[in-house]
């Protein structure tokens, strides 16, 4: 192989290379925003309920 198909051959590895990486960060970058508005929601949801409602309100206590 000559210098000259050598030295393509590097140039478009390194180019592809660098948009794997470029394509990797977006990615990254979209979880990151994902997972940001996941827990912004876990976060404002209302707990849920163990007991119905109008159940556990009052104890009933005898001496």
């Amino acid at each position: 192989m000559d210098i000259a198909r050598l030295s393509m051959n590097m140039a478009m590895n390194q180019t592809q290379q660098q948009f794997g990486v470029a394509m990797l960060k977006n990615s990254l970058d979209l979880m990151e925003d994902a997972g940001g508005t996941i827990q912004m929601l876990a976060e404002a949801a209302p707990a849920p309920s163990l007991n119905p409602p109008g159940v556990g309100g009052n104890v009933d206590i005898r001496v």
